[in-house]
């Protein structure tokens, strides 16, 4: 969900030179889009990519990545790059994973994400 909201602001906001991309730390293969994710999205006006498949997070992308934001300050500890850093080191808050949860998660969820972009793309985007 990050992911398709950080890349909707962006193309609005017509800044470009960026690539945004999303991975998880326990992917299984085989994983999908969860359907609350895109019901979520979906409702927000948030385009998704059709083909999207969740991914494992690398140590190539944490290194060729020119910055990586978890969700929570546990993940930033055991990431442990430089380039690393969380929800809550940016706006304060963690964003909990609304895995295996109700819909209304999903979107408090989707919620809370979007509250943070306008400080992500003016923290790396707008310098």
């Amino acid at each position: 969900m990050a992911e398709a909201a950080l890349r909707k602001e962006l193309r609005k906001k017509k800044i470009t030179g960026f690539s945004v991309s999303s991975a998880g730390l326990a992917v299984k293969t085989g994983d999908v889009l969860n359907p609350n994710s895109a019901q979520a999205l979906a409702e927000a006006g948030i385009p998704v990519n059709k083909t999207f498949k969740p991914r494992q997070l690398t140590d190539k992308m944490l290194r060729d990545a020119y910055v990586v934001i978890t969700m929570t300050e546990a993940q930033t500890q055991r990431l442990n790059y430089k380039n690393v850093t969380s929800f809550y080191a940016i706006a304060g808050k963690e964003i909990p994973d609304p895995y295996g949860q109700n819909i209304d998660v999903y979107r408090t969820t989707l919620r809370s994400i979007r509250e943070v972009i306008p400080l992500i793309i003016k923290t790396w985007c707008m310098n």
